[in-house]
């Protein structure tokens, strides 16, 4: 009877041309989407190569050169272009795609895609988690506010179950036929957007795809339960509308809001400051007069057993200005841990909202699987700066065992800039991005257990 009941409904549904028209409008909107995504995708993709081998093109054109010159020349790490960013871009418009390395300081990164952009971009892209986020649950929500209720209204309810069909059966029946078409289409979607994708990892595609399916029949179930409750289908609508804008529009941004108070980032100035204010605390690699480079003097002097700079086996200079990035390396560690410790406050109010809407949940599942949150951007960082350290660390050492004190006009061999490799950066494997949303995946589970039960409670009143 459940497959009769759902077998009538699509039956109706693709009778109707309203249900045409709209199901015309997501396909065309998805295609849109897809294609417009994937053509960005190459885009940024090909910049991202041609500027990678132009700046280590750049960093082998040197050729013989001093080190230390060759640390403040510097040089780019990019940040890759993940393949499932063309379903889901997260927050990389918003995080910057490149991250100058060079000697003494740990820079942001930079090149900022919505800096670029109009004020029109506050709007949203049409890109394809906008159609699975936002467009998607309102064609759930145009196809099954009437459901129930046009039953109660032409007064068929009755008629139906004289026929022996349980109040479950019935709902189920429905349920099952108002969510068919919206899983054939999100089926559909996703193997358009696998059409495009190279080096594609089925587990990361097939993970997301059912978590799109989880947030649907969410959506589906809460659809169904209002239209059993009342008896009015305008009235229907105007609530799961209202549901719609509060749970994908207002809770977000109300979250968002209340994160950001509650655990406020320190602006640009302050976090300036208080790096600058330890660095004068400690060992500046440039300024062989200070307190701190005089101790490190006699520290080395006396752990060589000599009496002068210029009898130790090394360039002192350069194992000074070693010593200095090591001291500001440990600074910007300092300073960026508390920044990721903000940022970590703020996923977790995150998640302790995510009971108000399977919006946040599914939002951040996305992306994380998609490798475009916010937690992946700090891994780049991360290893940038790892990049960068190492990459002071070979020059200056060549520095300090190849030249005498007070020797600036050595020049290395044009080798030693092979011996910096070129930076590579990975995102995190399936297993790590499982574990660092459990309480993503338990909130939707719970919403999705829960609207069941609901579903459930409305069957037995209709």
């Amino acid at each position: 009877m459940v497959f009769r009941v759902a077998k009538k409904e699509i039956l109706e549904m693709t009778r109707s041309g309203q249900f045409k028209w709209m199901l015309g409008i997501v396909v065309a909107l998805s295609v849109v989407a897809i294609y417009i995504s994937h053509v960005h995708w190459q885009e940024k993709n090909l910049q991202r190569e041609l500027a990678q081998e132009d700046a280590r093109s750049l960093w082998l054109a040197q050729g013989a050169t001093n080190p230390h010159n060759a640390a403040h020349y510097g040089t780019y790490a990019f940040k890759p272009q993940f393949p499932l960013s063309l379903i889901d871009p997260g927050v990389e418009k918003f995080t910057g795609v490149s991250i100058f390395l060079e000697a003494h300081s740990r820079n942001e990164a930079d090149n900022v895609a919505a800096a670029d952009q109009t004020g029109l971009s506050r709007f949203g892209d049409l890109t394809p988690d906008f159609i699975l986020l936002f467009i998607v649950p309102l064609m759930i929500i145009a196809l099954g506010h009437q459901s129930v209720t046009k039953e109660k209204e032409q007064g068929t309810l009755r008629i139906i179950k004289t026929q022996g069909i349980s109040n479950q059966q019935l709902i189920l029946g429905k349920w099952l036929g108002n969510y068919a078409p919206v899983a054939i289409l999100t089926t559909i979607i996703f193997i358009l957007a696998a059409l495009f994708i190279r080096q594609i990892d089925w587990k990361f595609v097939a993970t997301m795809w059912l978590v799109y399916l989880a947030y649907f029949a969410i959506v589906n179930s809460i659809t169904l339960v209002i239209s059993s409750f009342l008896n009015n289908s305008g009235i229907s609508l105007v609530i799961l509308l209202a549901i719609w804008i509060v749970s994908c529009l207002a809770v977000p941004k109300t979250a968002s809001s209340f994160t950001n108070e509650k655990h406020p980032y320190p602006t640009r100035q302050e976090f300036d400051a208080a790096v600058a204010e330890d660095k004068k605390k400690g060992l500046d690699g440039h300024d062989p007069w200070s307190e701190a480079s005089k101790k490190l003097e006699q520290e080395t002097l006396q752990a060589y057993e000599v009496s002068k700079l210029e009898d130790l086996p090394f360039n002192f200079d350069a194992f000074r200005m070693q010593k200095g990035e090591e001291h500001e390396t440990a600074i910007y560690f300092k300073h960026n841990e508390k920044l990721k410790e903000v940022h970590q406050k703020q996923t977790q109010v995150y998640r302790s909202l995510a009971f108000l809407s399977p919006f946040l949940p599914t939002r951040f599942l996305s992306m994380s699987l998609a490798s475009t949150d916010y937690s992946t951007h700090w891994n780049f960082a991360d290893a940038a700066e790892k990049h960068r350290v190492e990459m002071q660390r070979v020059l200056n050492t060549n520095f300090a065992e190849n030249s005498k004190l007070g020797e600036w006009s050595y020049k290395a061999d044009a080798s030693l800039l092979s011996e910096v490799p070129e930076f590579n950066f990975e995102a995190p494997d399936f297993g790590e991005v499982m574990d660092a949303n459990k309480s993503n995946l338990l909130i939707l589970t719970a919403w999705l257990l829960g609207s069941f039960a609901l579903l459930f409670f409305a069957s037995t009143r209709v």
